[in-house]
């Protein structure tokens, strides 16, 4: 038996020795993680227990290795009412940890997307024309563009904080630190993931966004004269209030192509959700991840759909307090979430599908 200081920095065990094998070869121990045996005085490095060296040196290497599980007849059972009761209890039994995880993961995005906003906008003022700037087809691209960068953080950084979820919900020990896992772990693939899941929704929205830009981007030219423009108050009012008006017709004009557009991207949203979690937990490459989220999905999508839609409803409720109860209702709408795909992909019993 063996004892652990995990990443919270608190003490954990007694373990088996088969429980530390485990946590080497998901990544959440590695040569550098404190531990003792029985006959030790003090924490170790487990790079120095011999019996640990082969599952090291497996761990190092496996990223990206296919996950030995025949997905083709596995089934599950999926309680959408047990999985937000899971959610719930993750949330209260572990709230300083996910609240302050979360924190840390909207902090970290924000600065990100403030340096990217600032970035692009410096460069490019600087080498395109503002008649170019404007143009429905520049905006469309630059958008991409910034997805690409954006994802660079995003997907590495949502891999640490699911890591963090899973972790949890399966009693195991985890510390705010594990927030970064996916930069030392499977970058590369949590990039993609979340890079080619992300640009395959949008491109479902892409007719709408082509209805709508050439009709936006003049009025948003109008709007920003009216703010330069002189005039009194009552003038300027009544100027944006038309202007507005415009803004609420050329959306309204363009509803039912959006409604349309929505269909596609809803079906990829529910059928790519858990792409992510699979990366940072079983250590798929980016594409085996989609598949393997697509198969599993497919096989009961309505009952996936539904759970994601009441964990929808249950994170948009934390609005109805000024927004204040936002951060707790995603907590618990995500450990939901990631409830189910314990249920999907976890290490319990697998339910044997009938050909």
């Amino acid at each position: 038996m063996y004892k652990i200081v995990g990443g919270d920095g608190q003490e954990y065990g007694p373990v088996t020795e088969a429980d530390l094998r485990l946590w080497i070869a998901e990544g959440r121990l590695n040569g550098q993680s404190l531990a003792k045996g029985e006959s030790d005085a003090n924490f170790r490095p487990l790079s120095t227990f011999p019996e640990f060296a082969e599952a090291l040196g497996t761990a190092a290497a496996a990223f990206g290795v296919p996950h030995e599980v025949d997905w083709s007849v596995r089934d599950y059972d999926l309680d959408i009412g047990g999985c937000i009761s899971r959610g719930w209890n993750l949330f209260a039994n572990n709230l300083g940890l996910l609240m302050g995880s979360l924190a840390i993961w909207f902090l970290l995005i924000l600065i990100v997307s403030l340096v990217v906003d600032l970035a692009t906008a410096t460069v490019v003022n600087g080498i395109f024309s503002m008649g170019a700037r404007m143009s429905s087809t520049f905006q469309i691209i630059q958008g991409y563009v910034i997805q690409i960068v954006m994802a660079l953080i995003l997907g590495p950084l949502t891999g640490g904080l699911y890591y963090i979820f899973i972790q949890r919900l399966r009693g195991r020990p985890s510390g705010v630190n594990d927030l970064f896992i996916g930069f030392q772990n499977g970058f590369p693939q949590l990039f993609l993931g979340w890079l080619v899941t992300t640009l395959a929704r949008s491109i479902c929205l892409l007719p709408a966004t082509i209805v709508v830009m050439p009709r936006m981007m003049p009025l948003l030219v109008q709007w920003a004269h009216i703010q330069q423009s002189g005039g009194t108050p009552v003038q300027m009012q009544a100027k944006m209030m038309e202007t507005l008006s415009q803004f609420g017709s050329v959306f309204s004009g363009a509803l039912p192509i959006y409604l349309v557009c929505l269909v596609p991207w809803i079906y990829l949203l529910i059928n790519l959700e858990f792409t992510v979690p699979l990366i940072i937990d079983k250590r798929m490459d980016f594409w085996t991840a989609m598949k393997t989220s697509w198969r599993m999905v497919h096989k009961h999508w309505l009952t996936v759909f539904g759970l994601t839609f009441l964990s929808m409803v249950i994170f948009f409720a934390g609005s109805f307090l000024c927004c204040i109860g936002l951060p707790f209702t995603f907590v618990i709408s995500t450990g939901a979430i990631l409830a189910g795909y314990e249920t999907i992909f976890g290490e319990g019993p697998a339910k044997i599908r009938n050909s």
